[in-house]
């Protein structure tokens, strides 16, 4: 168990972490790839081979999550496509009542993401997770991605938080690596971010796949 009682400070991701990645999923994986394929007259198959080549080249980088330049690489409308299909935008089981423990212990809750301001306007006005944070922090605010140790030590420096007193919870291994290298002290990996696939295992973090494992009886 993570000591709750000692901890100050809450980094919480939000795509994959608190909510359902399968938004984002069925996004890059099939309308963007439909909708490329419909504007340059090629099959759905060649389209998506196409794109995740594309995709592939700005991993970790602050491209990855960046709309608007995806809307001009792919000369397509990408916040449009995306209020097309805010149904799907979901929050993954036992969030909300886990932001909800955290407030009533008067612990600092912070959301640190990678998203787009456009994107994280869309998502937080579907889902009011927005009231739950003392502050949001985008990576867009710092100039690096969760993935670079530079962005740590400047989210630091803007949210003030004790690093020997903090929990950071994400769904990404390569994001907690470069936390844990920084210094945060309790690093969580959320296993369980696309509630249509199976869970993902890890040998190297503490895991949970389910926010309920994080609702202590006292902290």
């Amino acid at each position: 168990m993570i000591p709750l009682k000692e901890i100050k400070f809450v980094l919480l991701d939000m795509d994959g972490t608190l909510l359902d990645l399968y938004f984002d999923d069925y996004f890059w994986r099939h309308l963007v790839p439909e909708k490329y394929a419909e504007r340059h007259n090629i099959t759905f198959g060649a389209a998506k081979e196409k794109l995740f080549k594309i995709y592939k080249l700005h991993e970790k980088t602050l491209n990855w999550t960046d709309i608007d330049f995806w809307s001009r690489e792919l000369h397509l409308d990408i916040p449009a496509l995306k209020e097309q299909i805010r149904h799907l935008i979901e929050v993954h089981p036992h969030v909300e009542d886990f932001l909800r423990m955290l407030k009533r212990h008067r612990k600092k809750t912070f959301l640190v993401t990678n998203a787009h301001y456009k994107t994280l306007n869309i998502k937080l006005k579907k889902t009011q997770l927005g009231r739950y944070f003392d502050s949001v922090l985008c990576s867009f605010d710092v100039g690096y991605p969760k993935e670079s140790i530079e962005f740590w030590h400047r989210a630091q420096r803007i949210l003030r938080f004790a690093k020997e007193k903090t929990l950071f919870i994400d769904d990404t291994e390569d994001v907690l690596r470069t936390a844990r290298e920084y210094g945060i002290k309790y690093v969580v990996f959320k296993t369980r971010a696309n509630s249509s696939l199976k869970p993902k295992s890890s040998d190297e973090f503490i895991t949970i796949n389910d926010f309920k494992e994080m609702m202590y009886e006292s902290i």
